[in-house]
């Protein structure tokens, strides 16, 4: 029993301690400014948002602490050999890579990233005599990269089961720029959650004994350990244009929790075989990029679920707490007539339902096809659309910006978008004065002819209407 009330009393402290650490509240920042972007986003393309950053920030709390519990749980049994270096070398880790990637902002690129620097400066036997690269490495081979790539692995599966606990149910409709220049709908599963850990380490004096020896962390029996506590980040963005927004939430939390599994299975054995890490580093590179991979392989070629294709008026998304939710509308669904008219564009529409300003009768197509009807009072101050945002055709103001390769790349989109020198404004802008030019030909031509045309003899007097030729 002592044993275990040590551990309550360590962890007592250890999560006291946590919030008296910036990197906690730097965390929740975060998450916030991650919603807040989300929302204004969803604002400048359609001018409503699904739901609040203050809204968002709270429920991505709650979760990422409970999931946080669970898996400080799971670090009693697992432990490391972290230390206030390690986490130094990956957040430089992460911070490099995404000089390149902003995907590779991820502690399993981060953890498979310095595994093989580890793995190379051991193979080479390169030694700095003095400075800080003497200092660096000597940091460098202290890593525990076994637990490291464990921790990430177990993070890989949480995410996994956030992004299918939340990813449909907070996703963000979007509008893109297809391929051929068209406006469309999209989906972006997008998230980012706090997770504070409790992480078992060896003590540096004062610590406790434990009755079971943890996987990693180098200790055996009589050592004394302590608990480390700090804030993790985990985040999940993907975009869809061919699946319904719940349909590719299951898909990729699926194929996330798979990966994380390996991952952690991989590192668990380098335990007893210890080449074993060099595999389980490359593996978190080369598994993670082909999840990416196999994501976007499943968009091609798929038709695309948000167009307006002039058969009627497509739904990309529904307001929480509006009539369009109370009649049970999904994205995808197609709008073929309002109060007995047929409308085939958000004009027709809208003229359709002024039509009748205390009632609306519609007629919907599901996701399956099959027609439906429905019918609801209207009452003063509802949306006027119900409650729906449609599927964006060839008038839309704004469309979201392409995924940024890496932070240069993000920050040259966003300054052109800001000041109107992005590529689809540019885009518009070659159109725009494309047209212009074309009319203006087209003026230039009929004034010509105009001019050619030969004028009446005044001499002459008018043929008669019912003139008619002999036979």
């Amino acid at each position: 029993m002592d044993p275990l009330l040590n551990v309550l009393r360590e962890a007592g402290q250890a999560s006291l301690a946590l919030f008296t650490f910036p990197y906690f509240y730097i965390a929740i920042a975060l998450v916030w400014l991650h919603a807040r972007m989300g929302v204004t986003l969803q604002r400048k393309l359609f001018h409503v948002r699904l739901y609040g950053a203050a809204y968002l920030t709270l429920t991505r709390l709650i979760a990422g602490v409970i999931v946080g519990i669970v898996l400080s749980l799971v670090g009693l049994g697992a432990g490391s050999g972290f230390t206030s270096e390690t986490l130094m070398f990956i957040w430089i880790a992460m911070g490099i890579l995404a000089l390149f990637r902003l995907r590779y902002i991820c502690l399993a690129y981060a953890a498979g990233a310095l595994g093989l620097l580890q793995a190379l400066s051991s193979w080479t036997g390169i030694e700095g005599t003095e400075g800080v690269l003497a200092e660096s490495l000597r940091i460098l081979s202290a890593i525990d990269v076994p637990g490291l790539l464990f921790l990430a692995g177990i993070l890989h599966i949480a995410e996994g089961f956030l992004v299918r606990l939340q990813g449909s149910k907070q996703a963000i409709p979007l509008f893109l720029l297809g391929k051929r220049g068209k406006p469309m709908g999209a989906y972006a599963l997008t998230g980012v959650w706090p997770i504070p850990l409790l992480w078992l380490i060896p003590a540096a004096s004062d610590g406790f004994t434990l009755p079971w020896i943890p996987l990693f962390g180098g200790g055996g029996e009589g050592v004394a350990w302590s608990l480390l506590a700090f804030p993790v980040l985990i985040g999940f963005s993907d975009r869809t244009s061919a699946f319904w927004p719940e349909e590719k939430a299951r898909a990729s939390g699926n194929t996330l929790m798979i990966y994380g599994a390996v991952i952690a299975a991989l590192a668990v054995g380098t335990k007893y075989w210890s080449p074993l890490v060099v595999v389980t580093a490359i593996a978190a590179f080369v598994l993670h990029e082909g999840l990416l991979w196999f994501s976007r392989s499943r968009e091609n070629g798929r038709v695309q679920l948000y167009s307006q294709d002039g058969k009627g008026v497509k739904v990309l998304a529904v307001l929480p707490n509006t009539p369009a939710s109370e009649l049970g509308f999904q994205p995808g669904e197609l709008i073929k007539k309002v109060n007995g008219a047929v409308v085939r564009n958000k004009e027709q529409l809208h003229a359709a339902m002024q039509r009748q300003a205390a009632f609306c009768k519609l007629e919907v197509v599901n996701r399956d096809g099959h027609i439906k009807f429905l019918q609801r009072a209207r009452y003063e101050g509802e949306h006027y659309q119900l409650g729906l945002i449609m599927a964006p055709d060839e008038d839309v103001e704004f469309v979201a910006a392409p995924r940024s390769a890496s932070i240069w790349q993000g920050l040259r989109e966003a300054g052109a978008r800001r000041l109107g020198n992005s590529p689809t404004m540019l885009a518009r802008r070659q159109a725009a004065q494309a047209a212009e030019e074309l009319a203006a030909a087209e003026e230039s031509v009929l004034a010509a002819a105009e001019l050619e045309e030969p004028e009446e003899d005044p001499g002459l007097p008018p043929r008669s209407i019912h003139y008619q030729k002999k036979p």
